[in-house]
């Protein structure tokens, strides 16, 4: 937007409207210009600070992001003192000062340390800049900043410029594209001694300068603009990275519970629902028998929308219609899938064009944007069939209680129908006008448009929309089925999106070895901005087929993420209409080590869904930046590791690495060290030849393509497994999973304990378990520890089935690490019984319940 920036002044004290009058500063600006503008500053919680800046033409977000939490500082030891322009105030262990002897400018520390960390920019802190703002604060070039959802490659930030608003991206360039499919105004500066996170509540467009401009008078700061409105900003202050995001869950909500299944491979590929010859149906029950066939257990399939493609011209989508010429009886195909175990999550677009059925009365209803001028429909150009194949429509207005209501009854007509989830997609709400007028009048905007007369898109936000759909199909799901957990996927996202959406990705990915590299940075943000059921299209959605190396290669790198999906549509001049799909039998020659790769994933599934289950319960992201709880090596804070592209934690016991060049066979990684004054014991190649290394250095890793990527294994760490199928959870009653012929029966826990003594050490690991699909689950939580001498390994289970849910398993099998022949005892006395070697050739004892 055009730079028109004025900078208020004059600020006066006024009033306290706080309660807890010591922990607040309450600001207005001298009437220069006719305009005088309002500043607050508030301890909210001990680490958390509420700062807001806006006058008459400026308001505060209609619709934000997170409802004001309540000022909660019981038991926390709040002092105060200032002047006649400032204000110290002590909260717990943090030092704020609000310094307005010129702008206001917002100071944080740890109490006793001179060093800020964060500061606003003096004489140029929070600025009018035309109908929006920009708040300015000094930068920290040595810092590692990220967050902001999903962008470009590395994974830090700093020194780089981003939009935050979010766009169809189809086919993006993962180190230069932006923006990209998210709209989250979370900045995270970390450092080694400590960490500020900052989030606006607004939908409103802006950027995100993160050190890009510099400046001979200014010099080096960051600058977050907006285009609307006046700010809403939240400062959470935390010692680490897992501080700051469990903080951030408590403002806005934890990460959603995932239904297991959905952590099994899902499949998918535009091509399926696009086939008139055989029609839709046949041809995907023939890719479920495929599946059976070459025995690859399959847990989900994506429906992309060509089931609703109009059978008669024009041949475009329309939503919640079915095609009855490729599904003439789509309750019965349905059944079908079920029947073998696979659930279904269809594709739904928040737009229609002219020819859908319901387009007029969406028109008379007003639940479509309108023109200022002329309150005519805002039409635009959508994207509607095959590659790049569109027709002029308009996009659901869901501030409208007709379209809300529209959305939410289409939704539960294809949940009525069989369908298991729904997939948000196209849901970047790319439109062209901020002056186009919302309708305003649905109870969920209702306090927001009492205080606001504005109507524009500009304002309220073109991403709150992809909030409220979420939120239309995450309550139409749970209103029909209240007991079980509603699965949403979504494209896009806003930070109040993942209160109704449980999983997301990154969207239109590209085939090349470079884009699965660069996936890895934007898991870690996603992770951290709580997007954390997250994963990519695994072999890249358009371009290129991958070659067998390639997708071999992501296969491996995708089971160790939270979410595994194959999922394409490879456009050609040839064919842009239907295009090709990626599927895992295409190379023969590498069809077994791809259905072992995957029966991996199957087999590591109690450990993958544990993680899903910690992320609910504390945050914490299944997948790591390295230096997640190892802040105090100086190696993670390089340039090379903060870039997250070549290796992350997933979980605390497995670091993956990659091979991101065809032919190579093998990487680099670092083994990070915790704090010098804790013993480390290091780690071990999780494949041959399954080498100790010491912690705190870089090593080669063999990685031969066919075998596997780097994994390595934390010592003292431990990855609970089950069987290598999909298998039925009790207490799962839903139709697919009854098809399930395998019982979640099996239990197994690989340990790794140091090659000798553990010198008294017992290292301990927890898990946790569900039915995998209630809303309100009965969890428990299972505890292994293991110590070790040159001769035994002694490991004990506590089983805290309090909660009432008692797994199908009942014994737990022992699997020591490749080459580690020692004997296994208990350390209760129960029974434990050598069982042999597993296919590996791994030693396996069974310690009896």
């Amino acid at each position: 937007m055009p730079q028109k920036e004025f900078c208020p002044k004059g600020y006066q004290e006024q009033p306290s409207e706080n309660t807890v009058a010591d922990s607040s500063v309450y600001l207005r600006s001298g009437n220069s210009r006719d305009r005088s503008f309002d500043f607050s500053f508030e301890a909210i919680r001990q680490n958390l600070f509420r700062v807001t800046f806006s006058s008459q033409d400026h308001p505060l977000p209609p619709y934000p992001s997170i409802s004001k939490p309540k000022t909660d500082l019981n038991g926390i030891c709040v002092s105060a003192t200032g002047g006649v322009s400032s204000k110290t105030i002590e909260v717990g262990g943090v030092t704020a000062t609000v310094d307005w002897s010129d702008t206001p400018v917002v100071s944080l520390s740890w109490t006793g340390e001179e060093k800020p960390l964060h500061r606003d920019l003096p004489l140029r802190s929070y600025v009018a800049d035309a109908t929006g703002i920009a708040h300015y604060s000094e930068h920290d070039r040595n810092a590692l900043h990220v967050g902001l959802g999903e962008k470009r490659a590395p994974m830090d930030l700093t020194g780089r410029h981003f939009l935050l608003s979010a766009t169809d991206s189809f086919g993006y360039d993962v180190y230069n594209t932006d923006p990209l499919y998210k709209h989250i105004p979370l900045l995270i500066k970390a450092t080694p001694t400590g960490c500020v996170a900052l989030f606006s509540t607004t939908h409103a467009r802006g950027t995100w300068s993160v050190g890009s401009e510099i400046d001979g008078l200014w010099g080096h700061f960051k600058v977050y603009r907006q285009d609307y409105g006046g700010l809403e900003q939240y400062l959470i202050v935390g010692r680490t990275l897992k501080d700051i995001v469990r903080s951030y869950a408590e403002l806005l909500g934890f990460p959603l519970l995932v239904p297991r299944w959905a952590y099994g491979y899902v499949s998918g590929g535009y091509k399926y629902t696009m086939l008139d010859d055989p029609p839709a149906h046949q041809g995907l029950i023939e890719f479920a028998d495929k599946l059976k066939e070459h025995d690859i257990p399959c847990s989900a399939h994506q429906m992309s929308s060509g089931y609703s493609i109009a059978e008669i011209e024009p041949k475009v989508r329309n939503v919640f219609t079915w095609n009855k010429h490729r599904f003439p009886n789509p309750e019965e195909w349905i059944a079908k899938y079920h029947a073998r175990g696979i659930r279904l999550i269809t594709n739904i677009k928040p737009f229609v064009l002219a020819s859908h059925p319901d387009y007029q009365k969406l028109v008379s209803a007003g639940a479509l944007f309108k023109k200022p001028d002329t309150q005519e429909p805002g039409k635009m150009r959508l994207w509607s069939a095959g590659g790049a194949t569109g027709g002029d429509g308009c996009h659901i207005d869901f501030t409208s209680s007709f379209a809300f209501r529209w959305w939410y009854e289409g939704v539960q007509s294809l949940k009525r129908a069989g369908i298991d989830g729904m997939w948000n997609d196209n849901n970047e709400y790319t439109l062209p006008d901020d002056e186009w007028q919302l309708a305003l009048d649905g109870s969920v905007v209702a306090e927001g448009a009492k205080r606001q007369s504005d109507k524009s898109v500009g304002l309220w936000g073109r991403a709150m929309h992809t909030e409220l759909m979420g939120k239309a199909s995450h309550d139409a799901l749970l209103d029909l089925e209240p007991k079980y957990r509603p699965f949403v996927l979504t494209r896009s996202a806003t930070a109040g999106t993942l209160r109704y959406a449980a999983s997301s990705w990154s969207g239109d990915n590209v085939t090349s070895w470079e884009s699965m590299k660069g996936a890895n940075a934007l898991s870690l943000n996603a992770g951290i901005s709580l997007l954390q059921c997250f994963g990519h299209d695994i072999g890249g959605f358009e371009g290129p087929q991958p070659s067998p190396e390639l997708l071999l290669r992501w296969v491996q790198l995708g089971i160790h993420s939270p979410r595994f999906a194959i999922n394409c549509f490879k456009t050609s001049p040839g064919n842009n209409s239907v295009g090709d799909v990626i599927e895992p039998w295409m190379y023969p020659e590498i069809t077994p080590l791809v259905r072992d790769t995957i029966k991996r994933r199957y087999e590591i599934l109690p450990y993958i869904y544990s993680l899903g289950l910690e992320s609910h319960l504390t945050a914490s992201p299944p997948q790591r930046w390295i230096g997640w709880g190892y802040e105090s090596d100086p190696e993670v804070w390089t340039k090379a590791l903060k870039s997250g592209e070549e290796q992350y934690w997933f979980g605390d016991t497995i670091l993956v690495g990659g091979v991101y060049e065809p032919g190579v066979s093998v990487a680099k990684m670092y083994l990070p060290r915790k704090a010098s004054d804790e013993f480390d014991f290091g780690y071990v190649n999780m494949n041959s030849p399954y080498t100790y290394f010491a912690s705190g250095q870089w090593v080669e890793i063999p990685s031969e393509w066919r075998e596997s990527i780097p994994l390595v294994a934390r010592i003292g760490g431990a990855i609970p497994v089950g069987n290598s199928v999909q298998t039925r959870v009790p207490g799962d009653e839903t139709e697919a999973s009854l098809a399930v012929e395998e019982l979640d029966d099996y239990r197994g826990v690989e340990i790794f304990p140091p090659r000798g003594s553990s010198h008294g050490r017992v290292f301990s690991s927890s898990w946790f378990e569900d039915d995998g699909i209630s809303l309100q689950p009965k969890m428990s939580k299972y505890i292994i520890s293991y110590s070790s001498t040159d001769e035994k390994v002694t490991v004990g289970l506590i089983r805290d089935e309090e909660s009432g849910f008692v797994p199908a398993w009942k014994d737990l099998d022992i699997i020591l690490h490749n080459g580690d022949d020692r004997r296994v005892v208990s350390d209760d006395g129960r029974p434990v019984e050598y069982k042999g070697r597993d296919s590996r050739g791994r030693v396996v004892y069974t310690l009896k319940n």
